[in-house]
């Protein structure tokens, strides 16, 4: 080595580097600062690594760390890295190409700079020469309380910033921007940021919004906003809801907070790179922030995001359905004449929403006169039967029609629509401009004539008009508050939804929602998948002569909830049984409401206006298939209190409700589409192919029992299971507890017809629970104490001792009349039952539970059953078990 290069070559770790290492106190939020000072004027910035010499090592550089909870995010300026790790383990690494800036030889305001065309190009976009700058020089600029400042040099006179915040616990903030002059004059023009980060070549990467074909995005580009896919059959991409939140199964998170174009790459370069670029173009001065999360479970990464964007909002509790509705309806007395008959055929039902056509036309506020001659009354008869009502609306005027030409004048004269407008994609108007506060108070006092009748709810369809190009060409748009359509493209959406959010109830009221960005949770939408398929297919399958990529049908459904869980949308409700090439048959019906039955969202309609109870030699619908409605839409009404509860830790925890098996348990290495947990305790394998009658299902690690039979099958490996038409196969974990409402539930909505409609909103009645017995050979900690605490603050709790298990019940502040506890898989009958060490008194079965304020029975059925009903707090031991 040569003795004129030797601070180079001091390797990390030495004595030199430990004697200047210095701490920094500890700042808010857990977060703090450790750095290796003094090194930057003994080693310089650049060419750190020209030392030549008989041995080559590693430039020292600075080394620096930011710690926020139990996260680091260590800074490495001699190798130009910066690492993110929690613990002992790495979770992402920026190396000298993680943070690049793209240029141009000129950025100018006519050219839309969409980085998703970089990685998919298509014929009408023309390639642009990009030159991808890596960082040639890195250092510490500056170590203060909670942040870290860096300079990063690009060469040719390109500076950049980056500053890293602790912003909470187990969260960084990082805002990259250009330092100096922006865009210095005659040199390369940045147009595009790029982050590059190195992961875990086998882990799964789940979130970025909405996507059709797989849970997992290893080895997908995927755009945050729509673009042109001619070999799909809708001729768009179907990026409805884009999220630049991308989460590892290892525990971290990277999202990047911006409303530009943008692309993920997802180990498509290679299996542990990841990229999310981002075309800036007239705005690179205004820089990029990102974010980076870690935490041990990937189902634990969604609450930071909700810690930058804002905790869900939920919908009201009758919102979560189940929902009836038909694409058009005939008249007032059709709508009558469903709601009775739902009531008639003792179908479980809270609300029903009214598609277009309706209104005199689309955007006059009204119910054309000849067909609903009389809506509130009709909204009354609704709240009779226990049913909310919902209409389908847009955020246009039909600028065709006579009918609405005074509200057009009255939209003209307060400028409520955008100040330049380009292409529009609906088939009435110009979207009306709700970035104006006077437009946005004008729309919501119209939207009021509805809410003041009684609706409290909307399908909001629409309104992705807003799109940054076709191709390198900007499609011009200009709104009142400066925005334009490179960041209007998702923004529009946030707002479109807050202007009907803010009409509803402050309880909670239904938005289904087609589309939405990052923060649009504030606004409590639902999200529908839009025009999926009446079939099996899957997203991209080939279909009809000219082979164009299906949009997908039922599997595609599946997925779609799946990917918007982690990404910070935790309700969803597909269009059971599909729309596009309606109607379903018999079995694709089937299999899709037995899923949908199991998700947050329950919501039934198609295009043909075909419901469960009109049979056709088409479809083949017949009363078979009724009776299994009638138990689906039920079950999912039941289910209510365990849905629900997850629904308000959402605040707590942020986990999915609906969880991807692949980011449940990432231990698995798997990442099925078909296959998740809707909370803790219940593991969902639908049947998304047609003519299967059973069904291989990966479990997880320990026992799991069928719902319907009882079987208890090892977890840990597949198994195949029979899944004849009509039955869904789901699992309880062993130990689990649903808590449920009564068998007999109709609805949560209040009713004015007790005696035929049963209602929660009457009386909150018994709780119902089913819990899985523990087995006798169990781990210790499957042994353990284990509660489960409802959204009124009460509880179900078990244990398992030596003699047998222990099953207790606290009455919270809704469910507080008393609770039947279902033990099933528990084999023999029990010695006995007791509680305090009194025994409790045995009936002779089910029917003679119902008669008794307390009591218990043996069922022999799912696998053997104990059911105890108790009126009060209890602790209940099955001895003997």
């Amino acid at each position: 080595m040569r003795h004129g290069c030797w601070v180079r070559g001091i390797r990390r770790g030495g004595f030199l580097a430990a004697s200047l290492r210095v701490a920094v106190a500890v700042g808010a939020g857990g977060a703090a600062l450790t750095g290796l000072a003094g090194l930057a004027g003994l080693a310089g910035l650049a060419g750190l690594a020209g030392c030549a010499g008989e041995e080559k090592v590693a430039p020292l550089g600075e080394t620096a760390e930011l710690r926020s909870g139990e996260i680091t995010v260590r800074v490495e300026t001699g190798g130009r890295t910066v690492t993110l790790s929690r613990g002992d383990a790495t979770l992402l690494r920026f190396e000298a190409d993680g943070l690049e800036l793209g240029t141009m030889a000129t950025v100018d305001d006519e050219t839309n700079y969409d980085p998703y065309r970089i990685y998919v190009p298509n014929a009408l976009y023309t390639p642009q020469e990009i030159t991808w700058r890596q960082v040639q020089a890195m250092a510490v600029k500056g170590e203060e309380e909670g942040s870290l400042t860096l300079g990063l040099s690009y060469g040719e006179g390109i500076e950049a910033t980056l500053v890293v915040e602790a912003s909470h616990a187990g969260a960084v903030k990082a805002r990259w921007s250009l330092a100096g002059e922006a865009q210095p004059q005659g040199g390369p023009q940045v147009a595009y940021y790029r982050l590059r980060a190195h992961a875990d070549a086998t882990e799964g990467f789940y979130g970025l919004g909405e996507y059709f074909d797989a849970v997992s995005h290893r080895g997908k580009v995927r755009a945050m906003q729509l673009e042109l896919q001619a070999d799909l059959e809708s001729s768009y991409n179907e990026a409805h809801v884009p999220v630049p939140l991308l989460i590892g199964t290892r525990g971290w998170g990277l999202f990047v907070e911006s409303a530009l174009p943008g692309a993920f790459a997802v180990a498509t370069e290679a299996d542990e790179v990841v990229e999310a670029a981002f075309g800036t173009g007239m705005f690179s001065g205004e820089g990029l922030t990102f974010h980076l999360f870690g935490e041990a479970h990937p189902l634990d990464v969604t609450r930071h995001y909700y810690e930058v964007t804002g905790y869900p909002k939920l919908p009201a509790r009758w919102a979560l359905g189940p929902w009836i509705w038909r694409d058009e309806h005939d008249d007032q007395a059709q709508v009558v004449s469903d709601l009775e008959t739902i009531r008639d055929l003792d179908l479980a039902t809270t609300g029903y929403w009214i598609d277009r056509p309706y209104a005199t036309a689309e955007g006059t506020f009204d119910f054309e006169a000849a067909r609903f001659p009389d809506p509130e009354a009709m909204i009354a008869h609704a709240h009779a039967l226990g049913m909310r009502m919902a209409l389908w609306h847009v955020p246009y005027l039909d600028e065709e029609s006579p009918a609405t030409a005074a509200l057009q004048a009255e939209a003209e004269a307060g400028g409520f629509w955008p100040e330049v407008v380009g292409i529009w994609l609906n088939d009435w108007g110009r979207p009306i401009d709700l970035s104006k506060p006077e437009a946005m108070a004008w729309w919501q006092a119209l939207i009021r004539r509805y809410t003041e009748m009684g609706i409290e709810g909307f399908k909001l369809d629409y309104a992705e008009d807003i799109v940054p190009g076709l191709n390198t060409a900007r499609n011009r748009w200009e709104f009142a508050d400066g925005s334009d359509e490179r960041t209007m493209k998702n923004l529009y959406q946030r707002l479109y939804h807050q202007a009907y959010a803010e009409t509803l109830p402050e309880d909670g009221g239904f938005l289904l929602c087609r589309s939405g960005m990052y923060g649009d949770q504030v606004n409590g939408p639902i999200l529908w998948p839009g025009d999926l398929d009446a079939t099996f297919s899957l997203h991209g399958e080939p279909i009809g002569e000219d082979g164009d990529g299906a949009v997908g049908g039922l599997p595609a459904s599946v997925v779609a909830g799946l990917s918007l869980g982690p990404s910070g949308f935790p309700f969803y409700g597909a269009d059971t049984g599909g729309y596009r090439h309606s109607p379903p048959d018999k079995e694709t019906f089937t299999r899709w409401f037995e899923q949908t039955a199991l998700s947050t969202v329950m919501q039934v309609g198609t295009s043909t206006n075909n419901v469960a109870w009109e049979f056709s030699a088409e479809t083949g619908f017949d009363a078979e298939m009724l009776g299994w409605y009638r138990e689906y839409t039920r079950l999912h009404l039941r289910l209510f209190p365990y849905l629900w509860s997850y629904a308000t830790r959402l605040a707590e925890d942020g986990r999915p409700i609906q969880r991807a098996l692949g980011l449940a348990h990432p231990e698995l290495g798997e990442h099925p589409s078909d296959t998740y947990l809707l909370g803790d305790a219940l593991l969902v394998a639908p049947v998304v192919t047609r003519g299967a009658r059973e069904r291989e299902v990966l479990l997880p690690a320990g026992r799991w029992i069928g719902w319907w039979d009882g079987a208890v099958h090892e977890g840990g490996k597949r198994i195949t299971v029979d899944a004849p038409l009509g039955v869904l196969p789901l699992f309880l974990r062993e130990g689990g507890m649903v808590p449920m409402l009564r068998p007999t539930i109709d609805t949560l909505a209040p009713t004015s017809d007790p005696a035929r409609v049963d209602s929660y909103a009457t009386t909150a009645g018994l709780l119902y629970a089913r819990v899985g017995a523990v087995a006798k050979d169990a781990t210790e900690e499957e042994r353990r104490l284990e509660t489960f605490t409802l959204f009124d603050g009460g509880e179900i709790g078990r244990a398992r001792g030596e003699g047998g298990m222990s099953v207790a019940w606290k009455p919270g502040a809704e469910l507080k009349e008393g609770a039947v506890l279902e033990v099933v898989a528990v084999g023999a009958a029990p010695g006995a039952v007791t509680r305090e060490g009194v025994a409790l008194d045995e009936v002779a079965n089910e029917a003679a539970l119902e008669g008794v304020a307390e009591g218990w029975t043996y069922v022999d059925r799912m696998g053997g059953t104990v059911v105890v009903k108790v009126a009060a707090e209890s602790v209940v031991e099955i001895e003997g078990m």
